[in-house]
């Protein structure tokens, strides 16, 4: 078969129909029986047919004999509410409501969309191969993966990019206390991988874009005085892109740690489409990266959960990392959400960069459409020096924000030269608005953003989405803008201040940064538990000074702010504050509302 044909297949996918055709007699797990568990349930639902029982409430058993109703009717309650038409659904807790209002089993009947996809839900049998030594449909649909995104060996991944930044670290950390160096703003993945290894890690500050105040990655100095002042470290870790979708070229920093004999890892989770379009960015691996993870199922089309590993060159033992990605993935994968992976990376290989092209005009006709109204603004990156800035953004406020960053993030050339064209970031030009106030509103008008931070919104866009979407959200911005309006009466003057004031003060979730260094000390992570017994609880105000003994991590996107052991700054403290005041949600923490925070008695 050629090349050409050989891409048009699906060979997981392809391997699960059969299956489901052949409809053999399944004596295997899953327990479901490829949804036989629940088929006959369903087919009497549709028919309108009372169940045999109700398994809920009304079977009882008294001296070995079944109760009846007042009227000798064995179940007459599930009688009166057995056509699926006179059932509610409680969307909390997924059970339907009887007319009467009460509990009855056709609450426990799945859609049948759903029971059609249980008989596609199987195990390692004949025909099926195995994820964790395979060598047949899904070692071949893999190789397909490999050759799409240009990796010389591509693993299928059903924990997500989790399971992938574990995997890495597990085996390039392959004694104790290895160093690694990693980008301070780093999924919480990652700081798990570092515990489970009993890594030692030396964090990377990330340069900061002057004009929006974000972090995107270290600056290529940054990583080779990190790589001069530590030789030993056995690897370097970048996030790219960011959550708002910013980033710059890797092949400097690729080439600086290749030169040390050094592998440069990637948490690409938020870039599976850069490099299949002219207009999206190049990809990881395009740089020269050795380990790349992508969370396929976020910018492409795999179910939830679903990622891919994508590795190349000499520099990663993947013998052992074959051993790590067993270790931290199940033994009974998920075969539909495989199957969803060889499908979206078929709808790569045949259409190639005509994927996108209903997505890309989706994105772009909301970008239009956002030109017109004056409110509301779109993260841009900043325009070479001598040309305007960005619109909503006074030269104070931009002034301003250059010089509050620190030494290790002063702006150069090449920190933010790349922008995902499906990640939209807006913010309320006005002022009126914070980034969490605007996806509340927007939220309540139908539209559910990716996220949100103090001041930005994050609208992703992707191949899926429509014209019709980005109309709707035009709309909703046009009502939000209209319904609050008067909130806008404002100086120009006022304005500016405001303007001026949030970009001084601007913090995102993503940005965690420290002052006057490039990079940290080592950092030890270990599994083992800090005692409570060896804390307190302290006033967030009072916490200067103190080793904090939880990981604060803002949540989305998941990036810790603060680790176990670490020295709270004053800095680190007001940023906390700022976030907790502006609404973010906290993982890692006791106390959820972040009034106070555990930390080391000495």
């Amino acid at each position: 078969m050629d090349h050409k044909n050989k891409s048009t297949r699906a060979p997981l996918y392809e391997a699960l129909l059969a299956y489901r055709d052949s409809k053999q007699r399944s004596f295997h797990v899953p327990g479901h029986k490829n949804g036989q568990a629940y088929r006959h349930l369903v087919e009497q639902a549709e028919a309108g047919q009372p169940p045999v029982k109700d398994i809920v409430n009304e079977e009882h058993q008294h001296n070995g004999e079944i109760q009846t109703d007042a009227g000798g009717n064995v179940n007459g309650g599930i009688e009166r509410s057995s056509s699926v038409e006179k059932h509610g659904a409680d969307m909390r807790s997924g059970e339907r409501l009887s007319a009467e209002g009460t509990r009855s089993e056709i609450g426990l009947v799945p859609d049948r969309s759903f029971l059609e996809m249980m008989e596609m839900d199987v195990t390692e049998i004949t025909g099926t191969d195995d994820l964790h030594h395979p060598e047949g449909v899904i070692q071949e649909a893999q190789e397909l993966a490999a050759d799409c995104f240009g990796a010389e060996e591509s693993f299928f991944l059903v924990g997500g990019s989790t399971a992938g930044n574990l995997s890495l670290l597990l085996t390039v950390c392959d004694e104790p206390n290895s160093i690694v160096l990693v980008q301070r703003n780093v999924h919480k993945s990652v700081i798990h991988g570092l515990m489970l290894a009993g890594a030692r890690a030396v964090f990377l500050e990330p340069w900061v874009d002057p004009a929006s105040g974000l972090a995107v990655m270290p600056s290529v100095e940054t990583v080779q005085a990190a790589v001069q002042s530590y030789p030993e470290a056995k690897g370097v870790l970048v996030t790219l892109p960011n959550y708002y979708g910013m980033g710059a070229d890797l092949t400097p920093i690729a080439e600086v740690c290749h030169a040390a004999g050094m592998p440069l890892l990637v948490d690409e989770a938020h870039g599976a489409h850069y490099g299949q379009h002219p207009e999206l960015p190049v990809s990881a691996l395009s740089c020269g990266a050795d380990g790349v993870v992508q969370s396929t199922h976020k910018m492409l089309t795999a179910f939830t959960m679903g990622a891919m590993l994508h590795i190349q060159g000499p520099r990663l033992n993947r013998s052992l990392l074959r051993q790590r990605l067993a270790m931290v993935q199940s033994s009974s994968p998920s075969y539909p959400v495989m199957a969803s992976l060889d499908l979206a990376r078929r709808l790569l290989h045949v259409q190639g960069a005509n994927t996108f092209t209903a997505g890309l005009a989706a994105v772009n006709a909301f970008k239009r459409g956002l030109a017109e109204l004056s409110r509301f603004q779109l993260l841009q990156q900043e325009p070479p020096a001598g040309t305007a800035m960005p619109a909503g953004m006074s030269v104070s406020a931009a002034q301003q924000t250059r010089e509050g960053l620190t030494a290790a993030a002063k702006p150069s050339a090449a920190g933010y030269t790349a922008q995902d064209p499906f990640k939209a970031v807006i913010y309320d030009g006005a002022g009126v608005l914070s980034g969490y106030g605007l996806q509340q509103q927007l939220e309540a008008c139908g539209c559910v953003p990716e996220m949100s931070d103090e001041r930005y919104v994050v609208l992703l866009f992707s191949l899926g989405s429509t014209v019709q979407d980005a109309q709707h959200l035009l709309q909703a911005l046009h009502h939000i803008s209209s319904a609050n309006g008067h909130e806008q009466v404002q100086s120009n003057t006022e304005s500016s201040h405001q303007l001026a004031k949030g970009s001084a003060h601007y913090i995102s979730t993503w940005n965690n940064l420290q002052e006057n260094t490039r990079y940290s000390e080592p950092i030890s992570f270990t599994l083992q538990p800090i005692v409570d017994t060896d804390t307190v609880n302290v006033p967030i105000e009072e916490s200067v000074g103190c080793r904090s003994a939880e990981m604060v991590v803002p949540y989305p996107p998941g990036i810790p702010l603060v680790y176990p052991g670490e020295r709270l700054s004053p800095s680190m403290v007001t940023r906390i504050q700022l976030l907790r005041d502006e609404g973010a949600k906290f993982h890692g923490v006791s106390d959820a509302s972040l009034q106070v925070l555990k930390v080391m008695k000495n």
